[in-house]
């Protein structure tokens, strides 16, 4: 019988049938009063995509909107129960899922950045710790919007004359413009290629804010770290769009103001490959990390 993975991010929502492999997309999250309504339609916009017809045996799914108010996450598995012709939801964040996707051995850290950005520490007994991922006005240090909304202020700061000449003021973007945009997180995110544009090519500013938000990074898988027991190294993985997007010119930066017991280790896959495997296998390491709703079945 068909399963279902889901990856639901800020830009994007992805869905992949199983076994078929077929794929389907939606808008990403958005915040505000109609988030949870707005994510539900994303995953039918998904479904519909590829195509998704007959029942559902188990769907996972792990959401950077993750529903957080008591009894939050129960109802809307069972929403997107109803909205998939599921027998069984699985739903957690979308931490779980990166790890899951990164570290098939279930040990390490995984930093996912992409919009945003959360960090998920488990260690060899199952035991887990969530750093970061508190949003983009009170956490998020070095993820897209972080660089972008510091480009952005660094534009604003050369246009004024308070601050140092840089090529990002060339951009014909008015950020201030942005307070007007329903899209407002996922249009600064949009802002950081432009920085790393900028500082490959040399700019001071842009350089800056590059090792800035690296520093940001290293100091949160520094704190990670030091949540798992023992002396020995720990496999790290950075995962999402954005170390796809900058590559070595974050991973660089990031590695030399690392802790020496942080071994940076490529990804085995991606969040989409974690909702994947817990879509068709046990729990284990996540299973108090994750919300299952069973449909009732008639007597």
């Amino acid at each position: 019988m068909t399963r279902i993975a889901i990856d639901g991010g800020q830009s994007a929502l992805r869905l992949r049938v199983l076994p078929s492999r077929r794929t389907g997309n939606g808008p990403g999250y958005t915040h505000g009063p109609d988030a949870v309504s707005n994510l539900l339609e994303a995953i039918r916009a998904a479904a519909s995509e590829a195509e998704l017809t007959g029942p559902v045996e188990v769907v996972a799914l792990g959401l950077t909107g993750y529903p957080q108010a008591q009894g939050a996450a129960e109802r809307f598995a069972a929403d997107v129960g109803e909205v998939l012709n599921a027998d069984e939801v699985r739903l957690t964040q979308d931490m779980v899922t990166a790890h899951a996707g990164a570290l098939p051995d279930g040990y390490g850290v995984v930093v996912a950045a992409g919009t945003g950005l959360v960090c998920l520490a488990v260690d060899r007994d199952g035991t887990w710790r969530k750093l970061d991922g508190h949003g983009y006005l009170f956490g998020d240090a070095g993820s897209a919007f972080a660089i972008g909304r510091a480009g952005l202020v660094a534009v604003q700061r050369a246009r004024d004359g308070r601050g140092p000449v840089t090529k990002l003021a060339d951009t014909a973007l008015d950020p201030v413009a942005l307070y007007r945009s329903s899209t407002l997180v996922d249009d600064v995110a949009r802002f950081a290629p432009e920085v790393l544009r900028c500082a490959a090519e040399g700019d001071p500013v842009a350089v800056e804010l590059l090792v800035q938000a690296a520093g940001d990074i290293a100091e949160t898988i520094g704190a990670a770290v030091d949540q798992l027991a023992g002396e020995g190294p720990v496999p790290v993985a950075c995962v999402g769009g954005l170390f796809d997007g900058a590559g070595d010119q974050l991973l660089t930066p990031v590695r030399e103001a690392l802790p020496s017991r942080a071994k940076l280790t490529p990804a085995a896959g991606n969040s989409l490959d974690g909702a994947e495997r817990l879509a068709t296998e046990p729990a284990e390491t996540y299973a108090d990390l994750i919300v299952t709703h069973r449909r009732a079945r008639p007597r």
